[in-house]
């Protein structure tokens, strides 16, 4: 087993692994690749027997909260478990659609979603409840969705407050002062929120970094260019490649980038292949990029144009 540094995510005081598990994966047909029940199950015990110890989910992931409550549920102590909230409860998809659907912030909504997740997971409670989408502070206002939330912490189905976060309207989420973290996305070639994930954990909250793998460490040219061309061109106008050590691949690169921002507490990778799950393990067990690695892919990457957002 690697041994992966753990941090404290913000005030929730709650120690978690640098790398944490991402189970949109787990989604299944029609949102997703198909995966088996046996497949399903033996990637969520692995990243327990690597020593993960941050799940992260939704109602949106089709069947990921059901295959998280059939297969470790009996391991409930074992994981710190964040889902997300505002999802529309009973909403299936189009035979052919393969993106989430619709989001409603009413009180309503919130709680049925919160007691159908717990039941999915075959929890009593949810660690972390995060408003997926990133409404507006006015929505939120409007909605009363803290309030519900606090009233879901007040009754034991939740512990902390989450926000799954964007720009325009993450700022603003960080100001209200009332989530005790944030899901945000980063990654060495997509930088915007770069300044907001260092806010949020000057801030006290803890901070959850998205995309902080996949997005950032482009493959082969080919799997690059047809799903995000743009992160390929932003590594090569870099000239990333000539940072790498010996036998460094991009994505331990890329995930080692994401360790080293020191606001950074821990970073969702999702995968169904058990390699690339163990791969992952080993590279954010390497720890963070030599400081002067680090200074120089961002200098590459400033001259590349993959600037932080001002």
């Amino acid at each position: 087993m690697a041994n992966l540094e753990k941090r404290t995510l913000g005030r929730t005081g709650m120690d978690v692994t640098v790398l944490g598990y991402g189970a949109m994966e787990l989604r299944g047909h029609p949102r997703g690749r198909e995966i088996t029940e046996d497949d399903a199950g033996n990637i969520l015990n692995a990243v327990l027997d690597l020593g993960v110890n941050f799940i992260d989910t939704s109602i949106d992931y089709g069947v990921s909260e059901e295959r998280i409550g059939r297969h470790i549920a009996h391991r409930r102590g074992e994981y710190f478990l964040a889902s997300k909230c505002g999802c529309l409860v009973g909403w299936e998809p189009e035979p052919g659609q393969d993106r989430g659907g619709p989001h409603v912030y009413t009180k309503e909504n919130i709680a049925a979603g919160v007691e159908q997740s717990l039941r999915r997971l075959r929890a009593d409670h949810l660690d972390l409840l995060q408003v997926h989408m990133t409404p507006s502070r006015q929505t939120l206002e409007e909605n009363g969705v803290v309030e519900t939330m606090r009233e879901l912490q007040a009754q034991g189905k939740i512990r902390f407050l989450g926000m799954s976060g964007t720009i325009p309207n993450l700022a603003g989420h960080i100001e209200m002062d009332a989530f005790d973290a944030f899901q945000i996305p980063y990654s060495a070639a997509q930088r915007e929120h770069e300044s907001l994930v260092a806010a949020a954990a000057d801030a006290g909250a803890g901070t959850i970094i998205r995309g902080g793998a996949a997005r950032g460490a482009p493959g082969g040219a080919e799997r690059a260019a047809r799903r995000n061309p743009e992160l390929l061109d932003v590594w090569e106008k870099a000239e990333l490649d000539g940072l790498l050590e010996d036998g460094q691949s991009r994505m331990e690169f890329v995930i080692r980038f994401t360790q080293t921002h020191p606001g950074m507490h821990t970073n969702i990778a999702g995968t169904i292949n058990p390699d690339h799950l163990r791969a992952n393990v080993e590279a954010a067990a390497k720890g963070p990029l030599p400081p002067d690695v680090y200074a120089e892919a961002k200098r590459r990457l400033d001259a590349a144009g993959a600037s932080p957002a001002a």
